[in-house]
């Protein structure tokens, strides 16, 4: 594995407009942290007031791209089980394992959480046999246990290994995060149906309530405002609904949808995520020989 350093993504969201001296160059601003909890304390050099109240959203990152190693086949020898190092076994194309990985990095595990990838169409018998008798991605190895369910094990990851918590301590954003991971199962039936049919009325009535949840909050970009589990879980399967409908369907999720527009950017700006992503080109393809009779 290539050694690497850790640090922090920082997304800064202000809720009042900040005013700079004319001649003020970004350079001169500076940022401290004054606790665990990531308060932020705001200097700007040659001003002394302060500008404006920040919202911040912080995940642990890493300065060089994780070297990520080649996928398990059925000739490939099993990992060492149970050796006490945690393992995230996942494959790269699939989107709920992707949730996982994305969680793994922005908790800033590359280090502490071994990725193991599996070759879902060429799988290994010992994957089954030894590791997880579901024989499905993901799934985590960790004190001598095997768990699985992407959105079980995006929840185990925050809450028993050390990095920034992904889920906001404010109970109002949390009860909505409930109500969201909940409405996850209805949104993909809805859009799935629409990639099999002639029709998208069910997309766009999905993606219409995706654009309402964005607005909930105004202290950010994301779904509780702030980056959390929420845009991990939702975050693959868009990545993958877009490409097809906009070629496919010729239909721009993004159209008239300003926050989804909005959360698109933002999410593509955390390195977290983005190492984790394919090749549109790739997720099209996929998607045809899975909607497309005549593909």
């Amino acid at each position: 594995m290539a050694a690497s350093r850790i640090g922090y993504q920082i997304h800064i969201n202000f809720n009042s407009p900040i005013i700079f001296p004319s001649k003020t160059k970004l350079s001169s601003l500076s940022f401290s942290f004054s606790n665990a909890k990531y308060a932020l304390k705001w200097n700007h050099i040659g001003c002394h007031r302060i500008c404006a109240l920040p919202v911040v959203s912080i995940m642990a990152s890493r300065s060089s791209t994780e070297v990520l190693p080649p996928a398990l086949d059925s000739s490939s020898e099993p990992p060492t089980i149970f050796d006490g190092t945690p393992k995230l076994y996942i494959s790269y194309s699939c989107p709920y394992a992707q949730r996982t990985w994305i969680a793994r990095n922005c908790k800033g595990l590359q280090e502490k959480i071994k990725l193991v990838p599996i070759d879902l169409k060429n799988r290994p018998d010992w994957y089954k046999e030894k590791v997880y008798p579901a024989n499905k991605v993901p799934s985590l190895e960790h004190n001598d246990e095997v768990k699985g369910e992407s959105m079980d094990l995006i929840r185990y990851i925050d809450s028993n290994f050390e990095g920034p918590s992904l889920f906001p301590d404010d109970p109002y954003k949390r009860e909505f995060a409930e109500e969201l991971f909940s409405y996850f199962d209805p949104f993909y039936k809805a859009v799935i149906s629409s990639l099999k049919e002639d029709r998208i009325d069910n997309a766009i009535s999905a993606f219409d309530s995706i654009e309402t949840a964005l607005s909930k909050f105004d202290d950010g970009s994301f779904f509780l405002g702030t980056f959390s589990l929420v845009d991990i879980a939702y975050a693959p399967f868009i990545e993958r609904f877009q490409p097809f409908l906009l070629e496919v369907k010729n239909y721009d999720i993004t159209a008239g949808r300003i926050k989804l527009a909005a959360w698109i950017k933002e999410m593509n700006q955390i390195e977290g995520y983005t190492v984790t992503k394919r090749d549109p080109k790739e997720h099209l393809e996929n998607y045809k020989r899975r909607f497309l009779s005549q593909v």
